[in-house]
């Protein structure tokens, strides 16, 4: 039972819920893109009464050790151990399976795993998939034979879309050094700093990942989805977006067994 507040009801017994899937949400990195992420569920999900949405329960640990810092050896903080502990405190409280709002966090997913049985759903495997599995249907045009991947320093060091990608016969394009900090500056000195900016300080970065044969751009930082809620519609004319927060949310949705807003 959380400290101080009432047990979640079981399966059982008067006020219980009804039996299906509780998600455990491993949130807080970054804290804005976890509430995006939680409200990306709620409308993706075919609902007609409170009862047919997903069943949550959010840890918002904002105080998680930055990811990208440590993946580059600026601090000695490592995120992997406090992951792990909160991915335990999610899997007692009856989660049956783990998703993360934060891309670069994805790096620590064998910690995770090997902390709790609960499975790990990632952004990284739900992206993949819309590009190289579901396009059809989704996005327009072909499936691209490369995509531009907009993330942080972390993600890009750390190889888990290139990888990813690559092992699906889709090159994953990455900013130049100029093109990486202005991506750098949206997601920390924008987004997480709580200053706001949308994709549009990005559209040279997005326009050369296209000269380069970039299909589609992967917003593959969870605060550049918070930036592409901003985003007039106008700003980015052509250009197809892969929004990675929107990819896992919808693969939440169906792997708690509920239907997608809008589906056949």
């Amino acid at each position: 039972m959380p400290d101080g507040g009432a047990p979640l009801p079981d399966d059982g017994g008067p006020g219980a819920r009804p039996a299906g899937t509780l998600v455990g949400v491993l949130g807080g990195v970054g804290p804005l893109a976890t509430v995006l992420f939680m409200e990306r569920v709620v409308r993706l999900t075919d609902a007609e009464r409170d009862q047919d949405h997903v069943d949550m329960v959010v840890l918002q640990h904002a105080t998680v050790p930055d990811r990208t810092a440590f993946v580059l050896g600026r601090s000695a903080d490592d995120p992997g151990p406090v992951l792990a502990a909160d991915a335990r405190r999610l899997a007692g409280l009856g989660a049956d399976f783990l998703v993360l709002p934060c891309n670069t966090a994805h790096v620590f997913a064998g910690a995770v795993a090997a902390a709790t049985s609960a499975p790990l759903l990632t952004a990284v495997d739900a992206a993949v998939s819309a590009v190289c599995d579901a396009w059809t249907g989704r996005f327009s045009g072909s499936r691209p034979e490369a995509v531009g991947l907009l993330a942080t320093e972390g993600t890009i060091e750390s190889g888990v879309y290139l990888d990813a990608f690559s092992a699906h016969g889709v090159k994953a394009l990455v900013p130049d050094v100029a093109g990486q900090a202005a991506v750098t500056s949206l997601i920390y000195d924008g987004v997480k700093a709580g200053r706001g900016g949308d994709l549009t300080a990005l559209a040279g970065v997005v326009a050369d990942l296209r000269s380069r044969g970039a299909g589609a751009i992967v917003l593959g930082c969870t605060e550049l989805s918070v930036a592409a809620e901003a985003t007039p519609p106008d700003r980015l004319p052509g250009v197809v977006l892969v929004d990675t927060l929107d990819e896992l949310a919808r693969a939440t949705v169906l792997r708690a067994g509920r239907r997608l807003r809008g589906a056949g």
